[in-house]
């Protein structure tokens, strides 16, 4: 919006407007707008959900220590999608299909997790949507994004095939191009697309919500992974980067780094009252939305084998579980003595302050091994 009427309308009667042109004043401007948004809207909103007693309930089989939390407001992602939203509805530009994309994710995945959320206040138990109910619903919503990759890829607008790091000139297709010959099997051509969608969206949008159990530990790892998609999303859509990188550039990315810039401003935010001790949780609101959002850009930027160092905590989290549940089932032994990992390391006897700040150090150091990989090729 903001972008039309500065610099399409009055640019050319106000030279400085022209500023307003270039993807990185506006991904600024837009940064500054969600952390403005978030930090000044958090007390009015921590208020409302305090006055509808809308506090977070603890698990029962959780360290002891965090019970003292039970009754922090939770659902304090939709302040998270509030300040991502508006910022990129007012600096992108709109006409841009992957801007709207990406804020289809971010809401689609945020109703999930709010119908989640809403079921375990009513409960007044930690138990929301059933796992088989959560991954449908995650399930239609991915359909829903191949369905629009496809018709773009059509086009020439969106391009299936990989970027792998370390190597150049290996780029996977994941386009059955044969199916696409009969209009019977047309469908099935991009079944294998679907699948991988599937795995790194919802994958990455579970990962997040495991990684959400210590406070400031999934938003704090969340603001270091929409840097990097940052300078991703820059890098794939501007000409000579891609070029000098060798990456799979495509022009309509660049508008991507207004979204990911707000989710860095919005992180950052919300970490102002998210950090230890709390006054307020997102919520499955806010780690499934940021979570399959964060997924849904690195496929738009063709960063999808990338994301496991962008985001290796949250891959860290996420494996732990896996592991864990994996080891209970086949050898009636656990692996960790509590699961996701940042347990592990409480029922150890590591204070949660150390376990966050370490986390986020680690998370820093792959995240900044996965930037230092696009000259690696």
């Amino acid at each position: 919006m903001l972008y039309w009427l500065l610099y399409e309308q009055l640019y050319p009667a106000v030279s400085p407007f022209r500023v307003f042109r270039y993807v990185t004043s506006r991904a600024m401007f837009a940064s500054l707008t969600s952390l403005f948004l978030c930090i000044v809207l958090g007390p009015w909103l921590i208020n409302k959900l305090r006055e509808f007693q809308i506090g977070q309930h603890i698990r029962e089989d959780g360290p002891k220590s965090h019970q003292k939390k039970a009754g922090t407001p939770t659902m304090g992602g939709v302040l998270i999608i509030i300040s991502i939203v508006l910022p990129t509805l007012l600096w992108a530009d709109l006409r841009q299909p992957y801007v709207w994309i990406c804020l289809f994710a971010l809401l689609s995945f945020g109703v999930i997790g709010f119908i989640d959320d809403y079921a375990k206040v009513t409960k007044k138990r930690n138990l929301g949507l059933t796992a088989r109910q959560k991954f449908a619903m995650q399930m239609g919503v991915a359909l829903v994004i191949t369905v629009a990759l496809g018709l773009m890829q059509t086009y020439s607008a969106y391009s299936t095939k990989l970027n792998v790091p370390f190597f150049k000139n290996l780029q996977p297709d994941l386009l059955i191009h044969a199916a696409l010959e009969n209009p019977w099997t047309y469908p099935l051509a991009f079944l294998p697309f679907f699948l991988f969608f599937v795995f790194v969206v919802v994958g990455s949008s579970n990962a997040v919500n495991i990684t959400d159990g210590l406070d400031g530990l999934a938003i704090g790892l969340m603001v270091i992974s929409a840097g990097a998609l940052t300078v991703l999303a820059y890098t794939s859509g501007h000409r000579d980067f891609a070029n000098y990188l060798g990456l799979a550039r495509n022009p309509r990315t660049a508008e991507l780094t207004i979204f990911c810039g707000s989710m860095v401003g919005a992180s950052l935010g919300f970490l102002w009252w998210n950090s230890h001790p709390a006054q307020i949780f997102m919520g499955d609101v806010g780690s499934l939305s940021l979570g399959g959002a964060m997924g849904v850009v690195a496929v738009l930027i063709k960063q999808e084998i990338l994301l496991i160092f962008i985001g290796g905590m949250f891959v860290v989290e996420m494996m732990s579980v896996i592991l864990q549940v994996g080891s209970y089932k086949l050898r009636k032994k656990r692996i960790f003595k509590m699961a996701p990992i940042h347990h592990h390391f409480e029922a150890l006897g590591w204070q949660e302050s150390k376990i966050i700040a370490r986390f986020w150090i680690i998370g820093l150091v792959l995240a900044l091994f996965a930037l230092t990989t696009l000259k690696l090729r």
